[in-house]
């Protein structure tokens, strides 16, 4: 358990990878599209609801609908720049922010679960959102085989 909280939560946190670079590299592009999705969110007209979702956004509510979208997008920007400061000046802590993704998208998941939405085109999210799971999985799987390997190694 010690060694585990020492791989999420390492002191110091530093600028250093350890274990494999291919979690950090991953996280970079993780980071890219988190800030370019939270932007659309934020910016484009329908908050990307009609657009890019799909949602009906000629039924009364739209404009709530709307704003929602927004306020995720002001959301996904904060664990977007908190991406984007891990990878330029806390590398160690690349493995709690994969931590911190798998919450993320198994909370989304879930809400799409307990509280579903019908569509009218299957939105981005349905099929991206399995993918991304399994990257989390895979890259939290990478990041505890190379830092077990390593603390052996050390020994």
């Amino acid at each position: 358990m010690n060694s585990l909280l020492g791989i999420f939560l390492p002191q110091p946190a530093e600028n250093k990878i350890r274990g494999s670079k291919i979690p950090f590299y991953f996280l970079i592009a993780v980071a890219l599209i988190g800030t370019v999705r939270s932007l659309i969110h934020l910016f484009a007209a329908d908050g990307g609801a009609g657009s890019i979702a799909g949602l009906d956004l000629t039924v009364s509510g739209a404009n709530e609908v709307i704003f929602a979208f927004a306020l995720w997008g002001s959301s996904q920007l904060i664990l977007a720049l908190l991406q984007w400061l891990v990878i330029w000046r806390y590398r160690s802590l690349v493995p709690i922010m994969w931590g911190i993704q798998l919450l993320e998208i198994g909370g989304r998941m879930l809400v799409g679960r307990v509280k579903p939405v019908i569509f009218s085109h299957t939105p981005p999210g349905a099929i991206s959102n399995f993918v991304y799971l399994a990257l989390c999985v895979i890259m939290l799987a990478i990041i505890l085989i190379s830092n077990t390997q390593k603390a052996a190694q050390q020994q």
